[in-house]
């Protein structure tokens, strides 16, 4: 058993612990987006499962926004969301004219806890450019929370290369400092009024 303060412990190297990190990234995509990433039958989404070993979940619903989650260890999300990016980009420069019309940015969008983004966002935005900097992609953190969550979004748009690594410098941040106090997590299409209309046609019937 490791001794509390695991200072003198043997193996437990950092470099280990990184890989055993589990990280979980949300994304929110709207319905053409979604049907690029399940693909016929489903196909797009087992492809990318299997190949980059995450689980990835898409929430159900008819709104036109949904939640793609992607957990694993940090290699296999980064793998998830290169070719989520990929696939994207595929479909986008599908729907022009192909290759003369250059390589359109691709935008992801990632749903972050509030209590985050001040680490990702840094001392007067210094975190934040630095990122823009460093990977050539775009970066904006939303000033407002998603509705009825505690999350915000954060948009990041570029070429595939250029996103992933702005994917994972965002994501080394959120693992160095992990969100404060509880977290209500984002629901697309799901207004409060259709919650607490719910909650009164129940009791109504009692």
């Amino acid at each position: 058993m490791a001794s509390p303060d695991g200072v003198s412990g043997v193996g437990g190297s950092p470099e280990e612990t990184e890989l055993s990190i589990t990280l979980t990234l949300r994304m929110l995509m709207h319905g053409k987006e979604i049907g690029s990433i399940i693909g016929k039958k489903g196909e797009t989404v087992k492809r990318i499962r299997e190949q980059s070993s995450a689980r990835i979940t898409i929430s159900e619903g008819s709104c036109p926004e949904r939640i793609t989650t992607i957990t694993g260890s940090t290699d296999a999300v980064f793998r998830a969301v290169s070719m989520i990016a990929f696939k994207l980009e595929e479909d986008l420069g599908a729907g022009g004219d192909g290759v003369s019309a250059g390589r359109a940015p691709v935008t992801l969008r990632l749903v972050i806890p509030a209590s985050q983004c001040g680490s990702l966002i840094g001392k007067a935005g210094a975190k934040i450019r630095e990122i823009r900097e460093s990977t050539g992609a775009q970066v904006q953190v939303a000033g407002d929370l998603l509705p009825n969550s505690t999350e915000r979004a954060v948009t990041v748009s570029g070429v595939p290369d250029t996103i992933i690594q702005c994917v994972r410098q965002i994501c080394a941040v959120i693992l160095e400092s992990p969100p404060k106090g509880a977290t209500i997590p984002y629901h697309p299409g799901l207004s409060l009024g259709t919650i607490l209309l719910s909650a009164n046609q129940v009791r109504g019937h009692g």
